[in-house]
């Protein structure tokens, strides 16, 4: 099943989209929202399934979805956690900033608290300020939970997700130190973030296997590739253990988001991987191409995002078709 939310009022309208994502039918009568129906999941999903089902026969009345009429999934929501399940990204960018990284961060996830109360719609242009601050994208998977009590283990913990979707999580690199610094974590740093058109049932996506996503998630910087790392290789934290890392001390509400952090493959030797020109995967955000620039050169040559620059992130299934619709956004002059 996929679910949308189409722009209107600060928390959109529900729809039903169906599976090429061509379609769409209305769900207000079931939620008039994607939070009233999380809030009621034990009720809605039944009719929300009958629903799809009835959408892919033909048999309720339908228009055609236009991803540009969607906000994110859940325009705003009440909680966005966002962890670095890929700690090869984590390890090299703290390589390049000449910072040794714990052994506790292959055991122990990272997770940040990011600002929920509004996010970009897919197709909505990135407001950046200051070009200085260091505009950066970040490929990422999220799913979207029900209720999680407090303590759940991690196996337990994959019963709650409700849906998947990518996000391009946005960050302004050279804000970063400066917070980190103080101690206290990310603040300025971590703007409104921007989820796909459509959020979808784990049952749904083929390569869903134990609380990792496998697919190439395919990031382009204006129109040329950027990465195309596969989302469920080197994952070293799952789903599952990232839910539960972030219940351990409380409870999750329903429409609660957890993040991946970006995706990041390793190269077939164990080091960095290498550009898509040069035969490899790729990268998911500018920092690692700037990583592995510095480590292999001594400084970075690849400039963040400037105004004008667009940014694409989308995921396609075995037969080349998008899952989740495309994350596609121009960077703006605030």
């Amino acid at each position: 099943m996929k679910l949308a939310s189409l722009k209107g009022g600060r928390d959109g309208r529900l729809v039903v989209v169906s599976r090429d994502l061509a379609w769409f039918t209305d769900a207000s009568h079931i939620a008039p929202t994607l939070q009233a129906a999380l809030d009621r999941w034990y009720v809605c999903e039944g009719e929300l399934r009958g629903l799809s089902e009835s959408l892919e026969h033909g048999a309720v009345p339908r228009e055609r979805f236009h991803e540009h009429s969607a906000a994110s999934p859940l325009p705003r929501a009440f909680q966005w956690a966002d962890g670095s399940a890929y700690v090869n990204h984590v390890q090299l960018v703290r390589q390049a900033r000449g910072a040794e990284m714990p052994e506790s961060f292959w055991t122990d996830p990272l997770m940040y608290q990011g600002g929920s109360d509004g996010f970009l719609a897919p197709r909505d242009p990135i407001p950046l300020a200051d070009e200085a601050w260091g505009c950066d994208l970040e490929g990422e998977v999220a799913v979207v939970t029900g209720d999680v009590p407090m303590g759940v283990d991690a196996k337990a913990a994959l019963g709650h997700i409700r849906l998947v979707m990518l996000c391009n999580d946005v960050s302004l690199r050279n804000l970063i130190p400066g917070e980190l610094a103080k101690g206290f974590g990310f603040f300025q740093a971590k703007p409104a973030s921007a989820f796909s058109p459509v959020a979808v049932t784990p049952d749904e996506l083929e390569g869903w296997k134990d609380g990792r996503l496998s697919g190439k998630l395919e990031v382009e910087l204006n129109g040329a590739p950027l990465g195309e790392a596969d989302a469920g290789v080197h994952m070293t934290f799952d789903f599952g253990t990232l839910i539960a890392h972030a219940a351990k001390t409380r409870g999750l509400a329903a429409g609660s988001i957890i993040g991946s952090g970006t995706v990041s493959n390793r190269g077939p030797d164990g080091g960095p991987g290498k550009p898509i020109a040069e035969g490899g995967v790729g990268y998911s955000c500018l920092a690692e191409v700037r990583t592995v620039e510095t480590i292999l050169h001594g400084a970075p040559k690849t400039p963040f995002l400037k105004v004008g620059d667009t940014v694409r992130i989308e995921m396609r299934d075995a037969r080349r078709h998008s899952i989740f619709g495309a994350i596609e956004q121009e960077v703006a002059a605030a």
